[in-house]
């Protein structure tokens, strides 16, 4: 199966994760593939939980020495709660110090769908390209559980915060917005949320991905 950084056609420099429903995991899964071409910095523009096995720095100095030996770090700030913030060092200087940065850009509070307030996500400047994740455990749920700034999502979408999410809504969605260059759908792991997705594909002018993280396939829908 084609490897998740040549679906995405994930190329050297900086590339943000915005959306809901898998940053993460994406980021993880690009960062293990990555390891093998070059060298990789995981970071963050927003807060983040610390990754799993993966070492920790807070300082940039000693940055090429650790990817010299790891050849993938985190690269962040201690915040409140034990997450993690934006590192100090602007993305142009860690594209310099690593083949690839991955951001995650954005924040969902754990819930599959995301809609974005005028300062969201915070994509930053370097980044050479933007995935959008959807998390389809999102689709047939109620807007107000499914989605993280559900008001946003009924003024954008029309929708009304009980009815269920569906691809024509997330489509609305997506034509009001413009925060990725990609679609990823995350979390098909039931036929009915395949079929979503590939709705959705048929509805998006932007190339639509579908797949889960968490299983390890995935595929483009269009």
């Amino acid at each position: 199966m084609v490897k998740l950084w040549e679906l995405l056609e994930i190329r050297p420099g900086v590339t943000a994760l915005a959306g809901g429903g898998g940053k993460t995991a994406m980021m993880l899964a690009l960062a293990r593939q990555l390891v093998e071409k070059g060298t990789v910095i995981c970071c963050t523009t927003t807060r983040i939980l610390p990754p799993p096995d993966m070492p920790l720095l807070t300082g940039g100095k000693d940055v090429p020495a650790a990817l010299a030996v790891c050849r993938c770090i985190c690269l962040a700030v201690p915040a409140e709660g034990g997450k993690l913030a934006a590192p100090a060092q602007p993305m142009e200087e860690l594209a310099r110090l690593a083949d690839y940065v991955l951001v995650e850009a954005d924040g969902s509070r754990g819930l599959p769908v995301k809609a974005h307030l005028a300062h969201e996500p915070v994509i930053p400047a370097a980044a050479g390209q933007t995935v959008l994740l959807i998390g389809a455990s999102g689709f047939g749920r109620p807007v107000r559980e499914a989605v993280h700034r559900w008001e946003q999502f009924c003024r954008l979408t029309g929708a009304s915060p009980g009815e269920p999410v569906t691809a024509e809504s997330v489509s609305r969605l997506l034509a009001a917005e413009a925060p990725g260059d990609k679609i990823f759908v995350n979390q098909t792991e039931a036929p009915a949320l395949w079929t979503a997705a590939r709705r959705l594909a048929e509805l998006s002018p932007r190339p639509v991905y579908a797949g889960s993280l968490k299983e390890g396939n995935w595929t483009c829908l269009s």
